[in-house]
This record gives C-alpha cells, sequence and structure tokens, in this order.
C-alpha cells in the first residue's frame, strides 16, 4: 500500500490549531505560524487520525495524496 503525502495549503491555513491538537505526530507550527506537515509520509497507524483531522479543518487547508 503507498503511503500518503500530508499537505498543508498555507494560503488556506488560519492558524486555528485544530490539526496540531488531533495529531501532533504530523502537523505542527510552522516559523509563520501558520501549520505545517513535519512528516514525509503519514506515520504506520495515524491514517484515521490524519483523515479525521482532514476533515475538521474549517478551511479545508490539509491535503492528503
Amino acid at each position: 500500500m503507498e503511503k500518503k503525502k500530508p499537505c498543508v495549503v498555507k494560503d488556506l491555513c488560519i492558524a486555528c490549531g485544530l490539526c496540531n491538537a488531533m495529531v501532533p505526530t504530523v502537523f505542527d507550527w510552522d516559523d509563520d505560524g501558520k501549520m505545517k506537515a513535519i512528516v514525509d509520509h503519514v506515520p504506520e497507524g495515524f491514517e484515521q487520525d490524519v483523515d479525521d483531522a482532514k476533515i475538521s479543518c474549517p478551511t479545508e487547508a490539509i491535503i492528503v495524496d
């Protein structure tokens, strides 16, 4: 199974912190005060958590390909 790559679209991110609160293993603050993915691929066992964060993002800034 191919591993999925998480990404945060900076122009859409409003820095609400929800994704970091839900999956701190995958999302963290960037130097510009927005969120960023801190892993190249979604770690095994975190797929559902990342999907939940994506669905919960108020601006749909999270992409998982």
